[in-house]
């Protein structure tokens, strides 16, 4: 039966909100709060402990301020932005960098998606036709290449780009998404967490600038070793036998070189060969070792996910 206008559900008005996550960025934060208020509704900002007067210039510019008393790490900064997000029943969230890496312009661009219900999760994807990063330094784009491919092996989601931080979510995402990481790790987290949760995630074309003050090359070093051991580690529980396997064998093809290498020298001298032949059995037993431990570990899972299709439908 058709519903007439009056018996059909109300449309909520849209309300869009900007956050970002807020340290230390007095010289910056001023011209990014204003140029988001030009597309959105409200712009929030997180202080993660900032000692200058980001907080200061950031209310002047009209943004709401939350400030964390420590610095906590981005990942918790975005925690507390999602659920002040929710309480003001934002219809969606942009989230976007205080420093001015990204350009406020690209906002409708990302929101798109997301309000015309194409997408609950847009990334603002540097990797794509149409996408990039200006002057962007060649050990940050090995970097990310590296943490994506890691990040890719253990979802399947084939994203370009992880570790960009201009991403849209719709209403559905900010209600269902949750995390613990507390640190940069946490790009990798949500990506987790909506694959898991059937969220559609979609990336949009965007330009990143990286002629911003961004703090010391190790810092962004540290970061990225960081975020790359949390997909290692996220790997190695999904893929075990990738992760164990590969490098057993790997171990165990030494071993067996070494040893054939020493067997060779056999008729020589007896002490010449005792070193490197102890070296290739321990090296050998490491690679079983590894072998065999990727292979249990990736039985019990496919046990475990035939066990919870069979009794409760869960994949």
């Amino acid at each position: 039966m058709v519903k007439t206008m009056s018996e059909q559900e109300p449309v909520l008005p849209s309300f869009v909100v900007a956050g970002m996550p807020m340290y230390n960025e007095e010289e910056t934060i001023g011209t990014v709060v204003t140029t988001a208020l030009r597309h959105v509704d409200a712009v929030i900002c997180i202080d993660d402990g900032s000692s200058d007067s980001s907080a200061r210039i950031a209310e002047a510019c009209g943004a709401i301020v939350y400030r964390h008393r420590s610095n906590r790490g981005y990942g918790a900064a975005l925690k507390t932005l999602f659920i002040k997000a929710r309480e003001m029943d934002a219809t969606a969230l942009v989230v976007l960098d205080s420093d001015g890496q990204h350009e406020a312009a690209d906002i409708p661009k990302l929101l798109k998606p997301i309000q015309s219900g194409e997408a609950d999760f847009a990334i603002g994807s540097r990797f794509i036709n149409g996408g990039g990063g200006t002057d962007m330094p060649a050990y940050r784009r090995l970097g990310i290449k590296v943490i994506t491919a890691a990040s890719n092996l253990s979802s399947d989601l084939g994203i370009k780009d992880t570790q960009s931080g201009f991403r849209a979510f719709s209403s559905r995402a900010l209600d269902r998404l949750r995390f613990d990481s507390e640190g940069m790790e946490l790009s990798l987290e949500m990506l987790e967490d909506a694959r898991e949760k059937q969220l559609s995630i979609i990336e949009v074309p965007t330009v990143i600038r990286y002629d911003v003050p961004k703090g010391s090359n190790f810092t962004a070093v540290s970061h990225g070793f960081t975020v790359l051991t949390w997909a290692m580690l996220s790997l190695s529980q999904k893929k075990p036998l990738l992760v164990l396997g590969l490098p057993g064998m790997g171990l165990l093809a030494t071993g067996a070189a070494m040893g054939m290498n020493a067997a060779q020298g056999v008729t020589t001298q007896l002490d010449s060969i005792v070193g490197p032949g102890l070296s290739a059995v321990w090296i050998g037993v490491l690679g079983l070792s590894l072998m065999a431990t990727g292979l249990v570990l990736q039985s019990a899972r496919g046990f475990l996910r035939h066990l919870l299709v069979r009794e409760f439908g869960l994949d």
